[in-house]
């Protein structure tokens, strides 16, 4: 039983792209459903949750592809209502079984996308392979066992471009945030991240002159993306990945969102300007 006030999104739910993904991550995603919603079902449902779960904020509201069950988007998560809101579902997915579809996860990767374009990448460090044809964004947080496997996997990838966004979590890595800052303040960012990534060599100490860095800002942008793991990356069709998930899961998306490397110029990484669930 949830006591009064209790956060019911706390609760195990469907998450936003936040764990690894297979290739079927970056295929089309069927719509939710083709019946309008009842703007007035939708209002119910928002006010109602919002009221018994305070702090929750409804961000979106559609019919599900069950009659009479809704989908009701929170913080990144997918959870099902019916119209009054005194009914539930928290946690599972909803199967197509005639396809084998699992359409819950392919409703998080349609809301999960975003314009690849508008992210900041004055403030990611960047990482080119071969000739960088192909775009990877990644929120890592330096001190994450998960992103030092991701940079293992990437340094095997030919031809893209990598936008490392630094995203230390302190509650897990009490110097996350000191590592973040000491790495974006090096006179090279990317050789510092990789070494620190994937030899546990430590960046110089910043130097006085240096006494801001991205990481605030990217936090705000992390919350407004649902980003709540790392490694948590995005490819150029927007599409979301996160974990650190094998070379070839990963070459196949990137074929998917930007094609295949090219045949011409190998692709050994090129030396930097980079950025690897965490949560």
């Amino acid at each position: 039983m949830l006591a009064a006030g209790a956060s019911l999104w706390a609760a195990d739910a469907k998450p936003a792209a936040g764990t690894a993904k297979s290739e079927a991550a970056a295929q089309p995603s069927p719509a939710a459903s083709t019946t309008p919603m009842n703007p007035e079902i939708a209002a119910t449902i928002k006010k109602t949750l919002d009221s018994r779960f305070p702090g929750t904020t409804v961000t979106g509201v559609e019919p599900s592809p069950l009659p009479g069950l809704y989908e009701v988007y929170v913080g990144g998560k997918i959870y099902y209502s019916d119209a009054s809101a005194d009914h539930v579902v928290v946690g599972g997915s909803i199967i197509d079984t005639r396809t084998k579809t699992d359409l819950t996860d392919a409703r998080l990767q349609e809301l999960g996308t975003i314009d690849f374009k508008s992210l900041p990448f004055d403030k990611a460090i960047k990482i080119v392979h071969g000739n960088g044809s192909r775009q990877l964004a990644a929120f890592e947080d330096p001190d994450c066992p998960f992103c030092q496997k991701l940079e293992q996997e990437l340094a095997t990838i030919k031809d893209t471009t990598v936008y490392v966004f630094l995203f230390p979590i302190d509650t897990l890595h009490p110097q996350a945030s000191k590592h973040a800052h000491e790495i974006w303040c090096a006179p090279d960012r990317a050789a510092a991240w990789t070494s620190w990534l994937t030899q546990r060599k430590a960046p110089p100490a910043a130097s006085g002159s240096c006494q801001k860095d991205p990481t605030g800002e990217l936090a705000k942008l992390g919350d407004k993306l649902f980003i709540d793991g790392t490694p948590t990356m995005f490819l150029a069709n927007g599409h979301r990945v996160g974990g650190a998930i094998p070379t070839d899961q990963l070459e196949k998306l990137l074929v998917a969102s930007s094609g295949p490397p090219s045949n011409s110029g190998a692709g050994a990484p090129t030396a930097p300007s980079r950025a690897p669930a965490n949560r």
